[in-house]
């Protein structure tokens, strides 16, 4: 059985891992190779498309860090959870929901992100 809150708080910490080469180890660890990342803003494709989107980001807003809101579900090999960007110990202006479809193994296959709350400029 699949963990959901295990899986959804790897992800929050790739996003928040600073060194790439840290990052492509979480990646291999805990994606699949032909993972996909996508939502309105970005996409990418394998380890290299999403440890681009994730330096991407960091380089964006050096400042802010991930945080899960609320907590993760999911049934199956399919996880839902919410989180936000924003600077520690304030109100994340950015606010997120992501679904995840997992493989057999329990990586990381594909994340579906939608924005719940983008202030205008971000």
């Amino acid at each position: 059985m699949t963990d959901v809150k295990q899986v959804a708080h790897r992800y929050i910490e790739l996003w928040n891992e600073r060194a790439p080469n840290r990052r492509r180890e979480m990646l291999a660890a805990n994606w699949t190779n032909d993972a996909r990342y996508v939502d309105p803003l970005m996409s990418g494709d394998g380890h290299d498309g999403v440890e681009a989107l994730i330096s991407g980001v960091q380089q964006k807003f050096p400042d802010f860090k991930f945080t899960l809101i609320g907590e993760p579900n999911g049934f199956g090999q399919h996880i839902r959870f919410s989180w936000g960007l924003g600077p520690e110990g304030a109100d994340s202006p950015i606010k997120g929901t992501d679904f995840a479809v997992l493989s057999q193994d329990g990586r990381i296959k594909s994340i579906t992100g939608f924005l719940d709350q983008v202030p205008q400029g971000a």
